[in-house]
């Protein structure tokens, strides 16, 4: 549902923020993810390498995307284009909603090895310390984290531009955070500087 979404939010942005014709990352996007969901539609310890990889894949093409129309928002408020200002906003929303959804999905495809593993005796150390793994008294007896909270976490560090109540204890983690953070951060100036533009 999750990358359905980042699918659907990439489709309504503005011509000038996409790649190629308009249906052409849809279209990769949506093969990946049907693709996806045939091959492997529960995540499991025996799942093929391929599976993941094309997890990963799914989750690049989005990923690559979204930053490329983070690219060109920048462009068009710094090159002088005529960009009116309900548009830029819209735009910069709907970029910053996918870089929450992207990059969650990357804290959940990365931690503990995978959906496929993790809460199972193949998992690996953790990725990223979640408060109810601190303290077992807050949370149900068996307890792992779910999609959800994997955008609760990316969704916190995206308004933060940093970690708040789950920390990343690997370098990739921390990595991927601060990736999450720089974007969020880009996003937010551009909106900043043209409203400071427009009350001009």
């Amino acid at each position: 549902m999750a990358l359905l979404v980042a699918i659907a939010l990439y489709v309504v942005l503005p011509e000038a923020l996409i790649i190629g014709p308009r249906w052409f990352v849809p279209g990769l996007e949506a093969v990946l993810v049907l693709t996806l969901t045939i091959r492997a539609p529960v995540r499991h310890p025996d799942e093929q390498r391929a599976v993941r990889v094309l997890a990963v894949a799914v989750i690049a093409v989005i990923n690559v995307a979204n930053i490329t129309s983070v690219a060109l928002l920048v462009h068009r408020l710094l090159d002088g284009s005529s960009v009116g200002g309900a548009t830029l906003i819209y735009s910069a929303i709907l970029v910053w909603l996918t870089n929450v959804i992207v990059f969650g999905l990357w804290f959940w495809e990365l931690d503990r090895g995978g959906p496929g593993v993790r809460g199972t005796g193949y998992e690996r150390w953790p990725d990223f310390a979640f408060v109810q793994m601190q303290s077992t008294d807050l949370a149900q007896p068996g307890w792992h984290p779910r999609v959800v909270d994997y955008l609760y976490v990316s969704f916190t560090n995206a308004t933060a531009f940093s970690p708040t109540d789950t920390m990343p204890l690997t370098v990739m983690a921390k990595v991927l955070m601060g990736a999450a953070s720089l974007v969020s951060l880009v996003t937010v100036v551009v909106v900043a500087a043209r409203a400071i533009n427009i009350l001009r």
